[in-house]
């Protein structure tokens, strides 16, 4: 089974997210789209990445969100309905598995696929696509996944926040190599996807993977840069700031833990030291990603 996140954590990180992915390459994958454009959205989650694309978009569009949770499907349509409603858009359902947004640009077309991602690209409907899009996916898989996926596709692959090995918090503290060291250790571990997850090697071997294929790639920096005090652009940031930290605090403790069981009291000792700076608001951590997008050539 492929590793799988709740909503409590979705919900704190979307709009971290949003600031975060590069809206010039979001904009290069929808130059090429047709006038209707069909999305195929892998591991969509609460369709946090149609919320921050469709707007961009801004005519009608249909989107498949595939995930291997029905229960996060379903609340990825409470969410979209919800959001949407908040915006003035309004919103009707056909049917249990399809939602359409009405906005003004035109109707957005929202179905539903349950699938074991481990097992794609063969269960997914290719055919029924104009481009396949992820957001925190592509570090997961393998790169036997990759491959697979790039042999397959004739279409745009849009890959959103792949971690890329930049990252770190300050200020510095003598035990953060140690938690870094086994934090990438188990980012390797398999995630379900048959094989050693790609971790921080996603970019480039997705970019190998596509370029070999004939596809012209392109990656942009899509870091989070999470402060406890002061710089942030939006509301939503601010006050989410302080828990979003302690989070990342804690996940990257007990990842480390995973990995280093000799080091643990010095892995408690920077936890502790951590959430310790997170509540006197003087923590601030750095983490890379790169969003990629492939582009087959045109016929």
């Amino acid at each position: 089974m492929t590793e799988s996140f709740d909503l409590d954590w979705l919900d704190l990180r979307e709009p971290w997210d949003a600031v975060a992915r590069s809206p010039a390459l979001a904009e290069r994958l929808l130059a090429r789209l047709p006038a209707r454009p069909r999305f195929l959205d892998l591991g969509a989650g609460s369709g946090s990445l149609l919320r921050w694309l469709a707007p961009r978009l801004g005519r009608a569009q249909a989107w498949t969100l595939v995930d291997s949770d029905q229960t996060m499907l379903e609340a990825a349509f409470d969410t979209i309905a919800d959001r949407a409603d908040q915006v003035g858009y309004h919103v009707t359902a056909p049917n249990r598995r399809t939602l359409l947004v009405h906005a003004p640009g035109g109707a957005w077309r929202i179905d539903t696929l349950v699938a074991d991602l481990a097992e794609a690209p063969a269960n997914l409907p290719l055919q029924n696509a104009d481009a396949v899009v992820s957001s925190a996916l592509c570090d997961l898989v393998s790169r036997g996944w990759v491959e697979r996926m790039a042999a397959a596709l004739r279409i745009p692959f849009y890959a959103a926040l792949c971690v890329d090995g930049r990252e770190g918090f300050a200020p510095p503290h003598p035990a953060d190599r140690r938690v870094a060291a086994g934090f990438r250790r188990d980012q390797a571990r398999d995630k379900g996807f048959g094989g050693a997850a790609l971790g921080p090697r996603a970019p480039a071997v997705m970019a190998e993977a596509f370029a070999a294929r004939g596809f012209t790639v392109e990656s942009m920096p899509s870091d989070w840069l999470v402060r406890a005090r002061g710089g942030l652009p939006h509301p939503r940031l601010r006050d989410t700031a302080s828990r979003f930290l302690s989070e990342l605090v804690l996940g990257h403790a007990e990842a480390a833990g995973r990995q280093d069981r000799r080091g643990d009291a010095r892995i408690e000792g920077w936890m502790a030291a951590r959430l310790d700076q997170v509540a006197q608001r003087r923590l601030s951590a750095r983490i890379g990603h790169r969003d990629l997008l492939a582009l087959p050539p045109r016929q």
